[in-house]
This record gives structure tokens, sequence and C-alpha cells, in this order.
């Protein structure tokens, strides 16, 4: 059963965007000063030429909406277009999250560096939201990005959490987007909405704020070795795991797409793994059977969890604790999985991979 409940209204949007579950976007407060504190001398030369990037904002008027967007938009399926409301109000969500966060950075930041690198970002980011807001817009639901603000839930995450967590959510992202945009490359009569169109320079933005949390990393060699070892591999199964199980609850939106959701998240967590190993002292061993076997386990847990929801009563609610429990220590037994060792090289920069 679709774990997706209906969005027919603006309330709908803003319940959906407000949220604050383990499958949700969140947003976050953190130690600025720690961040600020920041000795980037080990990593000037690289940093600077990132910075150099940014500011030729190459994507300046890549996000202008051209007058006849909302004519594309086709009558959709209800399922489908269920799906593809949830993913854009997670996707505006979770783009205004960085937004707010980058910009609460730069706002008690005294080092020009990463002042300048959180405002730069920050831009990228409030464009991704509300870009993707107007398209919400046409469905009647877009969502009051300031209300947002004022109202979602923040979570505190240690400055070096937030490298973990937000240089794999945005290298995720780049391998999510890029992977969409070929496909729909070769198949063109699947694109039904025509954001799909802006998705291959969108992914860059992602890839490039990627590297950067990437040279912050860097410019910290403790955080990536000792007993932040077991930290990075928490957050590489945290996010992939939540990744993998998120897609497997959007069938109808990847049917449309012409992917098979399973197929389609492998490829991307090869992507964000192979992009990894630029930065990380160990990637997951993908390819192992109980690692595949727990994701799919944690995915038909979670629908069959959703399902009690709706159902409701004391019932759901025990099967619910139940499901919960399971999906816990099938967590814990995928941590437990032996990781493959990786020894990063030297220059942090890389390509895209596609």
């Amino acid at each position: 059963m679709n774990a997706i409940v209906s969005i027919d209204s603006p309330a709908d949007a803003k319940r959906l965007a407000e949220a604050n579950t383990l499958l949700t976007p969140r947003f976050y407060r953190t130690d600025c000063a720690a961040i600020d504190a920041i000795d980037l001398a080990p990593v000037a030369a690289e940093f600077d030429a990132l910075l150099a990037e940014f500011a030729l904002d190459v994507n300046r008027e890549h996000f202008e909406r051209p007058a006849d967007f909302s004519r594309e938009i086709r009558t959709l399926d209800p399922e489908l277009r269920r799906e593809f409301l949830d993913f854009l109000i997670s996707s505006v969500t979770a783009e205004f999250s960085g937004c707010v966060l980058y910009s609460d950075i730069k706002r008690q930041a005294r080092n020009p560096r990463i002042r300048d690198l959180m405002g730069y970002m920050a831009r990228d980011e409030a464009r991704h939201a509300g870009f993707i807001n107007q398209a919400l817009k046409d469905f009647g639901l877009g969502v009051d990005l300031g209300q947002l603000r004022r109202e979602k839930r923040y979570t505190f995450f240690r400055p070096k959490f937030i490298y973990y967590a937000t240089y794999l959510s945005e290298k995720i992202g780049y391998a999510r987007y890029i992977s969409i945009f070929r496909q729909l490359e070769r198949r063109p009569e699947l694109r039904f909405h025509p954001i799909f169109k802006w998705f291959e320079r969108w992914c860059n933005d992602e890839f490039r704020h990627g590297e950067s949390f990437a040279l912050l990393m860097r410019a910290q060699p403790r955080l990536l070795r000792g007993h932040n070892r077991l930290w990075i591999k928490f957050f590489l199964l945290a996010v992939f795991a939540t990744m993998y199980v998120r897609d497997h609850a959007r069938p109808a939106l990847h049917a449309a797409l012409g992917l098979d959701p399973t197929e389609y998240d492998r490829a991307v967590l090869r992507i964000t793994s192979e992009i990894s190993r630029q930065v990380f002292p160990l990637v997951l061993d993908l390819d192992r059977p109980a690692f595949r076997r727990g994701l799919e386990r944690l995915a038909r847990w979670s629908a069959a969890s959703a399902a009690a929801a709706a159902r409701g009563g004391l019932g759901g609610a025990l099967v619910r604790i139940g499901l919960g429990a399971a999906m816990a220590a099938t967590f814990v037994r995928l941590y437990c999985l032996r990781s493959l060792p990786n020894e990063p090289p030297a220059d942090v920069r890389c390509a895209p991979a596609w």
C-alpha cells in the first residue's frame, strides 16, 4: 500500500512540508561558531578555486520559468499526481532546509571564506526551492516558505554531523537528478512535466555543494579517522536506507518515468558511493546480498507500517510498534555488516560521474 496520504489542498501541502518523521526532510541548527573557526589553510587553494566557481553563477538565468510552463501540465492519473506532489513537496522542503541552514551560518560567520561559501549555497538553494514551489503553485499547492521557516521544528546537529549528512545529501541529490535527466533524454515521451528539463544543471549545483563539504572535512582530518569512521558508516547507511524506503513508496512515479525503483536506487547508490570514495575512508558493500535483503525488508515493513497507520485504532498502533522494532533491528544488522576500506586520493576535487 502506498504510504503517501492525500494531497488536495494547501493545508495538506503545509502539513506534509512541516512533518518531522524518519523519512521527511528536516530543518537543522548547528554550532555556527565552530564552523566559522575552521582553519582552511590546508585546503585554501582548492577552497578559493571553488569560491571562484560559485562567483561565476553559471546558473543565474537557468531557473527562469517560461511563460508556457503551466500549460504543459497534462492531466495525471490520481496516484501519479499524488506521488509527484509528494516528490515536489519533499524536494522543496529539502532545498529550503539547506537555504535556511546556510543562511544561518552566513549570518553568524566572520571568516570571509565561510561567509562567502554559505552565501553562495544559500543563493542556489533558494533558487531551487522557489522554482519547485512555482510548479506546486500550478496545482494550487504552493508552500509558504516564510511560514515554513518559522513553524517547522528544528533539529540540532553537531557540525561534523552536518558535514557527513549534508555532503551525502548533496551528492545523492546529484546522482538522483542526473539519473532521471539521462533517462528522460533517452525516453523524452515519458517527460510528463517540464520541470525535469531543468535537472541537468540543477544537479551540478548539488555536486558543487557536496564538494564544499568535502573540503570542509578535508580541512579537519580528524573527522575522517578514528571513532568518526563509525559515524561516517552510520550516515552512509541512514541516507542510503532513507532514499531506498522513500523511493519504494512512489511506485507510480517511477513507473511513469520508466524506472524500476530497485534498479534506479541501486544505480544512484553506486554513483554516490563512488563519489564518496573521494573523501570517506570506507564505503558500504552494496553488492552484499544481506545488504540488499535488508533494504528490501525496510521498504516492505515501512509500507506495512503506513497501511497500519491508515487503518488506525489500537490494532494498527500495535502493528506499527512491532514493525518499528523490526525495522530498528534490521538497521542495526545492516550497520554491523562489514564495510569496505577506502583510501581517498590526495586531491579532493572530482568531476561529476556522468
